[in-house]
């Protein structure tokens, strides 16, 4: 199986090639420079090194990792013990590698950028998906994401098990406040949204009860019920369950939203929660790549 494909067992749609290039491109460029000082005084040999996951994880990045590597060596081969996606224990190791010593030092740390972050966004993910399972909640991204890096975070998302909100500003029209505001009413500001761009997906913020009964009434395609406490959010979803409207709207939550609180949340009968933290907290997953030969002992 190559890196951008999916395996059977995960099928989530490869992230598009020309994105992983120019992300690799931009990495190797901040980090080399104008050559490797250190990497020079390494004997230009073939040899081995073994990708190692210090801590539970969620795979993810491979075709970031394996780009950087065939960046400076197109020759290396890259032996994949773990598909993307895939949960992984402690002391796993994820692959070995052979090609030359100075271009598997030089690729080492933007592959390990790439790998342990969109791991650590996959990995989070994960948690939150698993924490509503069974409610029928999806959970949402959002665009607080590391600059330069929506289309690799938003993958990511992907792998964890997660559904991707608007990529930007362009593919979404989303309704809030400030919208609201400036055109008077929640059904006004609908229907200049359905106006402007009628072939967008359309997505309208409420603060009150009395503005969601507005937006089912007027139509779109999912309702943001933002910051609601539980008994609002409770009888928000009656309301939109309950006749002339029977559930035909989906509801989302965004806002205050944490993993501790996530399952009530799922349970009082919402169909998405959005979360920011996913994309925005990141905390890398612990991996180290070195040379030599892979011990034995590791689990894979």
């Amino acid at each position: 199986m190559s890196a951008t494909e999916p395996s059977s067992k995960h099928p989530f749609a490869p992230p598009p090639e020309g994105v992983v290039a120019a992300d690799v491109s931009r990495a190797l460029a901040e980090d080399l420079g104008d050559g490797d000082a250190t990497a020079a005084l390494l004997p230009d040999v073939a040899d081995e090194a073994y990708l190692l996951c210090k801590e539970d994880a969620v795979v993810c990045g491979r075709p970031w990792f394996d780009a950087c590597h065939r960046a400076l060596d197109p020759a290396v081969r890259i032996d994949w013990r773990v598909a993307e996606g895939d949960r992984v224990a402690a002391g796993t190791v994820l692959a070995t590698l052979h090609g030359r010593a100075r271009a598997l030092v030089s690729a080492e740390r933007a592959s390990l950028n790439f790998l342990q972050t969109l791991s650590g966004t996959a990995t989070a993910v994960a948690k939150h998906v698993d924490a509503v399972r069974g409610t029928g909640a999806r959970i949402l991204d959002t665009r607080k994401t590391l600059p330069g890096l929506r289309i690799a975070q938003k993958y990511a998302v992907r792998v964890g098990g997660g559904v991707n909100h608007r990529i930007g500003l362009y593919d979404a029209v989303m309704l809030k406040e400030n919208h609201v505001r400036a055109l008077g009413s929640v059904a006004a500001a609908i229907r200049a949204a359905r106006a402007a761009r009628p072939n967008l997906p359309l997505i309208v913020e409420v603060e009150t009860l009395d503005q969601l009964r507005e937006a089912l009434a007027e139509g779109c395609d999912r309702i943001l019920i933002d910051d609601f406490d539980a008994p609002t959010r409770r009888e928000a979803v009656r309301i939109a369950r309950a006749a002339p409207f029977a559930g035909t709207i989906p509801l989302e939550v965004s806002g205050g939203v944490d993993l501790d609180g996530l399952r009530a949340i799922a349970a009082d009968g919402v169909d998405c929660i959005s979360i920011g933290a996913l994309t925005k907290h990141v905390r890398a997953i612990d991996l180290s790549l070195k040379l030599g030969p892979a011990p034995r002992v590791a689990r894979h």
